[in-house]
């Protein structure tokens, strides 16, 4: 591709090229009304003076006849400004007047509307001019013409003309200063953003677009980019982190189940110690299911793709039927559930994603909670309408979680060291989180003094 056809597939040259067509054509067509209605306006009123010129010379030939009319003519004829005027004969010789010359084809047919034709005003005069004429014939055979110079007209022309020059002449500079500012302002940006795309195809996932801060349709695509390169850095990142993670913390049980079924071969065979392998072996592998489920879980929500449908839920039903469910692994750990959920508390969302949520924050609750016996040991779930939102809350009082571990806690796998002797795979509030920000929710932990409160805000609107 040449140099000149690069230049001519700019949008800059486009843009030009466009602003000279169409600016060009709305300046011709405006000079050339003005020019046609003024030239329709001095018509008119040179008719009109004709019209008026005739008018007063009838006068004078009724009154006095033609010596009184010629009388007349020749008081005017040469007054600055004044009209055209000429009186012949039969034969055509010039009785009084200012016009040396008109051709004789004129003054035998005269007309009844004013004409445009060439005469001459003084006899030593060579070059023709051009006036709007009316000859009468008066009787006798006399022929009077009155008539004025369009000469104004014709300078009044190339006034329009030299007008409509210039304006074309601005018009193409304004449109090589378009050209200048959008090439150069304009291309530059777009130049920056092919740059940094280019960046970010050969892998650099941190390359941003620029934003200059002028607010302009550039710097919003540009933040709505940003946003999504963001969103996309943090997927792959995500996606890296749970290969590594999966690699490193599924390692462990996949090994210990190896090794429980290696030993369940080396060791005695009798029946009951191939059984207890099996049953010990099919709870491992349950674990590792329930893992991998959750990682699939939490993977399609981050993709934004979970099944089902928004609905009209009462958050305080799901609730209480999550509570109703937990109390006999809280009656077992020694717990007991406390719901303080009395009103309905109505919000579009999907159910699913609301009991999951609920149901893995009051799992979590018994699980560390305190164990403090029957009486002492609670779990306390509630949910109440704040303004234009629905918040659920777990508290316990168990252990806790220190604030400068809080917001590691929601990444996948983590456990902490108070947590290391209990089972699980550290993807309880991971889960959580991801189905929070699905949702367009906050998720907070903050400290029960004793225990863990965890707070859910979803928007109802």
């Amino acid at each position: 591709m040449t140099a000149l056809s690069r230049f001519v597939r700019t949008t800059a040259f486009k843009l030009s090229a466009i602003y000279i067509a169409v600016f060009s054509a709305f300046s011709v067509f405006f000079v050339l009304y003005i020019s046609y209605t003024a030239n329709v306006v001095l018509n008119d009123q040179v008719r009109d003076t004709i019209r008026a010129e005739l008018l007063g010379l009838a006068d004078q030939y009724r009154s006095g006849g033609l010596i009184a009319m010629v009388d007349a003519i020749e008081q005017r004829a040469y007054q600055p400004g004044a009209s055209l005027y000429l009186v012949t004969d039969l034969s055509g010789r010039i009785l009084a007047g200012n016009v040396s010359r008109v051709s004789n084809e004129l003054l035998s047919r005269p007309g009844i509307e004013p004409i445009t034709v060439p005469y001459q005003r003084f006899a030593d005069e060579r070059q023709e001019r051009t006036a709007m004429v009316q000859v009468v014939r008066l009787t006798g055979g006399y022929r009077v013409l009155v008539g004025r110079d369009v000469g104004e007209r014709e300078a009044f022309r190339a006034v329009i003309g030299n007008a409509l020059a210039w304006a074309l002449a601005v018009m193409i500079g304004l449109a090589v200063l378009t050209w200048v500012f959008v090439s150069r302002r304009v291309l530059k940006r777009i130049d920056s953003l092919s740059a940094t795309s280019r960046r970010i195809m050969d892998g650099d996932l941190s390359g941003r677009l620029e934003v200059v801060g002028t607010g302009d349709e550039f710097d919003r695509l540009a933040e709505s980019l940003n946003a999504m390169l963001e969103r996309i850095e943090s997927l792959l990142y995500g996606l890296k982190d749970v290969s590594d993670n999966i690699a490193h913390d599924l390692k462990t049980p996949l090994t210990r189940l190896r090794n429980r079924v290696e030993a369940a071969l080396a060791g005695p065979r009798d029946a009951d110690g191939y059984r207890d392998a099996l049953e010990s072996t099919i709870e491992e592998s349950e674990r590792l299911i329930s893992t991998f489920d959750a990682l699939l879980l939490i993977a399609r929500i981050e993709a934004g793709s979970p099944a089902g449908e928004k609905t009209e839920i009462d958050a305080a039903a799901i609730a209480r039927d999550v509570a109703e469910l937990y109390e006999p692994v809280a009656e077992e750990a020694g717990l007991r559930i406390e719901v303080d959920a009395p009103e309905p508390a109505c919000l579009p969302a999907r159910r699913e994603l609301v009991s999951q949520a609920m149901a893995n924050l009051v799992d979590n609750a018994i699980k560390y909670a305190a164990r403090y016996g029957a009486d002492n040991g609670v779990v306390k779930v509630a949910v109440r309408r704040e303004a234009d939102n629905v918040v659920l809350s777990v508290v316990d009082n168990g252990p806790g979680i220190p604030a400068e571990e809080r917001e590691r806690v929601l990444q996948r796998f983590v456990r902490l060291e108070a947590s290391r002797s209990q089972s699980g795979s550290g993807l309880g509030l991971s889960l959580v989180a991801a189905l929070v920000r699905l949702m367009g929710g906050k998720l907070e932990l903050a400290d029960a003094d004793p225990g863990l409160a965890v707070t859910v805000t979803l928007p109802v609107a």
